[in-house]
Order: C-alpha cells, then structure tokens, then sequence
C-alpha cells in the first residue's frame, strides 16, 4: 500500500523543520496544509519557508490563490490529492505538513456535505441578527464556533456563514464523504511541545516576523486594495494591522495582539487535534522516531 505521511501540530513546535528533515532523507515532496500559505504575498506573516528550502525539498499548495480570492475545505481536498497523486506517480513520499486542523481532519476523516434538517427559526434569527448588528456580528458566532471554518468564508457571504453556522450548531444530521485517504498507508503526527515552550517560541517568532517587514508586507497589501474583510486578511498576523493602520493601535499593541491571538490560537489547535481521529501526538524528536519507524517498515 501507498505510503503517506500527515504532520500537523502546534504553531512553533517545529512542525515544518521536521517535514523539511523527513523529505531529505527520504526522497519526498512536501504539501502545504495550511490555510494562509495558499495566498500570494501573505509571507512573512504565514511563516513560509524560504525559497531556499523550497528549491531543495519541492513544495505544493503555496502561493496558488490571489489574496482575493476564497478557498474552502473542499477545494483543499481536490488540491491535495491531485499533488498526492502526482509525488507518487514519480515514486516520492508524499508529506502532508501544516496547521490548519479542519483541513487533516477532512482528510482523514471525510468532509461533510449534503443538507442538514433545516432550522427555519434559527436562520431568521440570524438574518434578524445580520439587519440589526451588521453580517459581522453573525460571522462572529461562527468564529467563536470554529475559526478555521468562519476563516473560509467572507463575512458578507451571508448566507455561506448563515449554513456553515446552522451546520455548527445542527450538524449531526449531515452526511460525511469516505476519508480521502482511506486507500493509502497513513502515518498522522501532530507535534506537541510544553506550553511554555511554545509560547515563547511564539513570542520569538512574532519579533522575528516584526524585523524581517511583516508590516511592510500588510501594508504593501493593503496598498494593493486588500481590506479587512477579506478570507485572507482575516487571518492572525494580518487583521491586527487595519486597526493599527487606522491609527486605533500603535505599533507596540498591534505586535501584543498578534502575540496573544497566536497563543490563543494554539490552545484551540490543542483542543481541535484531540479529536482528529488516528492523529498521535508526539514531541517532536518523538515524531521523528515515529515517522521512520513508519517508513523503515517495509512490510507496510
């Protein structure tokens, strides 16, 4: 059977250094699996790997949207499985890497689809909702309900966020596709670290972004027409600059806030990880223990 390997993980638990290691020693291409690294000029921000590292390891689903455009779960599947098909076919390892949580979960577990039982009272409270308070504050819910879902859709999608929100709330009569992955060898690691660990990796890695020009890429963005309602601008690293821009933050401010959402984005990841099936979660050196046992088998 077909070998694939999945790491996700924590924001700055090294994740992507151990990819990068893997797909060394083991003649692979690595795929991105995260949500911001699919935009064009979102760099710094998204902690891409240098093109450097991309010239020696190839990488795939980087760079593949304007940051326009919109991008959802489905359209990561289709993506993701073209490039696996692909690394295979010309006898390489597939190594799935990133962050985004909801896009392994679909991959291992299937991706909802078809129509839940409708909840006609619940959809007009939220229209009401949109009148009153704006299509933000019924986005917000969504938010609060799954960040990573409401991050791939635009708030002003109204009726996208309205269903993603009944879905949330009312999702158990929803169908699931087949696991994506369900014909190959998958070996699913997500990289954990102490948090203390981690958050002052955090810290370090938003003071690095500061000195390499994260504000001078929002702000050449935003001078190309990006605003703050955008899918890729309502992304941690890149919303904190409008306020800050507007002059509503100073510079000291916007760098804590986006210090803070990182770290408070990493304890949802944690939550959202425990219930990915089949993903085990190891360290790092751990991981790598784990993920060359797995492919030093070779009657797997």
């Amino acid at each position: 059977m077909r070998k694939i390997v999945i790491i996700t993980g924590l924001t700055a638990s090294g994740k992507s250094s151990l990819a990068v290691e893997i797909a060394k020693k083991y003649n692979a291409e690595i795929i991105s699996c995260d949500s911001v690294q699919i935009y064009k000029g979102l760099d710094i921000g998204s902690a891409k790997e240098s093109k450097i590292i991309r010239n020696k390891v190839p990488h795939h689903l980087i760079d593949i949207c304007e940051f326009t455009d919109t991008f959802n779960v489905s359209q990561f599947i289709e993506n993701c499985m073209s490039s696996v098909e692909d690394i295979l076919s010309r006898k390489k390892l597939p190594i799935i890497v990133g962050g985004t949580g909801m896009y392994v979960k679909a991959l291992l577990e299937g991706y909802t689809f078809g129509e839940a039982l409708a909840n006609q009272e619940f959809r007009q409270n939220m229209q009401n909702l949109a009148k009153e308070e704006g299509n933000r504050a019924v986005w917000d819910k969504l938010y609060e309900k799954n960040s990573e879902l409401a991050n791939s859709v635009h708030p002003n999608n109204l009726h996208r966020v309205i269903r993603y929100l009944e879905i949330e709330t009312f999702g158990n009569n929803l169908e699931k596709t087949e696991s994506p992955l369900k014909d190959y060898e998958v070996c699913a690691i997500g990289v954990i670290e102490d948090r203390e660990i981690i958050y002052t990796r955090i810290n370090k890695r938003v003071d690095e972004m500061i000195d390499e020009g994260l504000e001078k890429e929002v702000k050449g963005l935003i001078d190309k027409g990006a605003t703050r309602d955008l899918q890729s601008m309502n992304t941690i690293g890149y919303k904190e600059w409008f306020d800050y821009f507007e002059n509503k933050t100073n510079k000291n401010q916007t760098v804590d806030l986006i210090k803070q959402h990182t770290r408070n984005y990493c304890k949802r990841q944690l939550t959202f990880l425990k219930t990915i099936k089949d993903v085990k979660l190891l360290k790092k050196d751990e991981a790598k223990d784990y993920i060359e046992e797995f492919l030093n088998d070779n009657n797997k």
